[in-house]
């Protein structure tokens, strides 16, 4: 998250609440979330879920955070992949029409190259998008 606001600083600045200051302090805080993130994978039971603001230059790239979240975090992929699809439906009471790989939910799926419960990065490769039932992307 942090990452899509020091790259579109410019969209952002001078933007109501938005500020020089405001992304100092931002910058100092990065790694102060990663202690907690880190912290928070060692809590049992506690259940954190993958969510964004989509601000702009975020679109399409949501991947990169759980890259993050799995390099620099020290989160399991999966677990990570998880908390984007299931455990995010959940946590907004979606479960029983998205977030699941099933007959019955809506389909909005990717394919990738390679295995990302393996290789986390994998998520970038996309080769194959269905939105809605519907392939809208085959690069195969």
């Amino acid at each position: 998250m942090f990452r899509n606001y020091f790259e579109n600083k410019e969209h952002f600045v001078g933007i109501d609440g938005y500020s020089e200051e405001g992304f100092e302090q931002m910058k100092k805080a990065v790694p102060l979330a990663l202690t907690m993130f880190r912290q928070a994978l060692k809590t049992p039971g506690l259940r954190m879920v993958f969510g964004t603001d989509a601000l702009a230059g975020s679109h399409g790239r949501n991947f990169e955070e759980l890259i993050y979240r799995v390099e620099q975090g020290g989160q399991d992929p999966m677990a990570a992949i998880v908390s984007a699809t299931s455990l995010a439906a959940e946590s907004l009471g979606l479960q029983k029409d998205v977030g699941t790989a099933a007959p019955g939910y809506e389909a909005d799926l990717i394919a990738v190259e390679g295995d990302p419960s393996k290789d986390i990065r994998a998520l970038g490769r996309v080769v194959w998008v269905m939105k809605g039932g519907k392939v809208v992307r085959n690069d195969r």
